[in-house]
């Protein structure tokens, strides 16, 4: 009975390893800032938490989590910790996915399928490039599509899936990666559940982890205006890694937009080394796991998730991908091809798991094939141990911040922001610029474009409104038109960098409220009336649905999963 135990502790117990190996910088205190990520002491319920902002509700339910847990346990710890539950999330899930799709290959088939799954340069890049809410998405596909199977089997398994499909749904991009996960995995064959309505399920319950940023999206009109243009499609499309195509950098699992968002040995020919080890390991296991029809759905959708990625990125694909984002602009998700390629992980886990089993023919003991491979493996990605190279680390924000925001929170009037690019770029968050944290620190609404420069071309947002408030700061406009305009306080970031225009008249005629080495806080007598006012009772009621379906499933799986016992007479 110990024995057992200890093995079912095992893969868990693996799969933490290699989570703390890759976030053991995250573990010390202090905040992850990095590129898109962004966390803060104390988030609230602002219109843009809420998705009532002009911008695009690309962050939602997830700003609205944040705001309501950091009540009561710090913004950066919750952050991290989801982070960290999030990868090792995919790592179990993979082995147990692997285990139910391919019985036979054992402990020795579910630790490569975990290390597939946790050590990969998707979750490398997606980390450089700060989408953590992304990798919380990532993590939950292997669970929806291990829930799907054990309903196509007759087990009971709706609480499951409707966790796990919400967990994922703390993001848009990850609501549809799982539910396209869901869809496609119940095609495996099954005498439980009909899959018609496995389908629907998904689907419904996709719907309702969806609310939140849907009704956003209606009732702030924030995707009217969206412009994808042909710059900003090309900008965000696959690319290339050395030594390989397109096509090959996606099958590797690697090949993210931004080229300064790579692990370092990702950017020499040794990707070629890393990329044709995975292939190798999967095509060891490939026919094995062919024979099994369960596998074969998440298969043909892993070869999917890479070929579809690798189209959209050429001339054609190109075309293609802006001409939906215009016609259908909620649909300007599809730009950046290459997280699609999550979709493979369920399916290459599943064929890397079958690999020890593969190499039998050869009197390899299982044991000693998988500890082979899962070395390999990781030797290949190097750099991924400790934050991909120390770059991924918790910082401190300088005591002026805490000032500032304590200040604007006591009146919070809406801000504009100087320098006026979304990027910033501190001393003391290292090297990679940031997203401004102000706004997810204040009650107040933050005037933000949500333009971003990539390699010289600026890539509009949907800030209308917020550009016009920030080409009369730079023209050095008079202060009453920027209370005309509805401004109540004015930040001036003086570490960050950037140009600031003309702004020196405008900002010499105001009341300086706080001033250090970092940060000038300005008062404007304006505020702006809450555009989104009138909806926000409607936007907490869509994002209570997302909770509740969220919280019914992780009710429904304890009460599932406690045994009940009869009480002695």
């Amino acid at each position: 009975m110990p024995r057992l135990h200890a093995a079912a502790l095992a893969v868990p117990g693996y799969a933490l390893l290699l989570t703390l190996l890759i976030t053991a910088p995250l573990l010390a205190p202090g905040y992850l800032l990095l590129r898109d990520a962004v966390s803060t002491p104390r988030s609230y319920l602002s219109d843009a938490a809420l998705g009532l902002s002009e911008a695009a509700p690309r962050a939602l339910p997830q700003d609205f989590l944040v705001a309501l847990t950091s009540a009561v346990i710090d913004g950066g710890i919750v952050v991290k910790a989801l982070l960290i539950a999030g990868l090792w999330a995919a790592g179990v899930g993979a082995a147990r996915l692997a285990g139910a799709v391919l019985p036979s290959v054992g402990l020795a088939g579910q630790f490569v399928a975990t290390t597939v799954a946790v050590w990969n340069p998707y979750v490398a890049e997606r980390l450089l490039q700060g989408h953590w809410s992304l990798l919380v998405g990532y993590g939950a596909l292997p669970w929806v599509a291990a829930a799907v199977l054990r309903l196509r089997a007759g087990a009971p398994a709706w609480w499951a899936l409707a966790f796990w499909i919400a967990v994922a749904g703390l993001t848009p991009t990850g609501l549809l990666l799982a539910v396209v996960v869901a869809v496609v995995a119940v095609a495996v064959p099954g005498t439980g559940v009909p899959r018609g309505w496995c389908a629907a399920a998904a689907v419904l319950i996709g719907m309702l982890a969806a609310v939140p940023w849907l009704a956003a999206a209606l009732l702030s009109g924030s995707l009217s205006g969206y412009q994808a243009g042909g710059a900003g499609t090309a900008a965000f499309a696959a690319r290339a890694e050395p030594g390989l195509g397109t096509l090959g950098s996606l099958a590797g699992l690697g090949g993210i937009w931004n080229a300064q968002a790579v692990p370092d040995s990702r950017t020499t020919l040794f990707a070629l080394a890393a990329t044709a080890v995975l292939l190798a390991v999967l095509a060891l296991g490939l026919p094995v796991a062919a024979r099994s029809r369960a596998a074969r759905p998440l298969l043909v959708l892993a070869g999917a998730a890479v070929l579809l990625p690798a189209l959209s990125a050429t001339d054609p694909g190109l075309a293609l991908v802006q001409a939906i984002s215009e016609a259908v602009p909620g649909l300007g998700v599809l730009r950046d091809g290459q997280k699609w390629v999550a979709l493979a992980m369920p399916g290459y886990a599943v064929a890397a798991a079958a690999a020890p089993a593969a190499l039998a023919r050869w009197r390899a003991r299982p044991a000693v094939a998988a500890a082979v491979l899962c070395a390999a493996l990781i030797a290949v990605l190097p750099d991924l141990v400790w934050g991909v190279g120390g770059k991924v680390a918790a910082v401190r924000y300088p005591a002026g911040w805490t000032e500032v925001a304590a200040l604007i929170n006591a009146d919070p009037r809406p801000v504009a922001v100087l320098p006026p690019d979304s990027m910033r770029q501190f001393d003391w968050t290292g090297p990679a610029p940031v997203l401004d944290p102000l706004p997810r620190w204040l009650r107040a609404d933050v005037f933000s474009t949500g333009d971003l420069t990539i390699s010289g071309t600026t890539v509009l947002g949907e800030g209308g409104t917020a550009r016009a408030v920030q080409e009369l700061l730079l023209s050095g406009a008079d202060p009453r038109r920027l209370a005309e305009a509805g401004v109540g306080w004015v930040v001036v970031e003086s570490d960050a960098g950037g140009d600031n225009g003309s702004a020196a008249t405008t900002l010499a005629q105001l009341p300086v409220a706080y001033a250090d080495a970092d940060l000038r806080l300005y008062r404007v007598d304006g505020a702006a009336p809450l555009p989104g006012a009138a909806h926000r009772e409607l936007l907490i009621a869509a994002h209570l649905i997302w909770l509740a379906v969220l919280l019914a499933g992780a009710v429904g799986l304890t009460v599932q999963r406690t045994p009940l016992t009869r009480r002695p007479a």
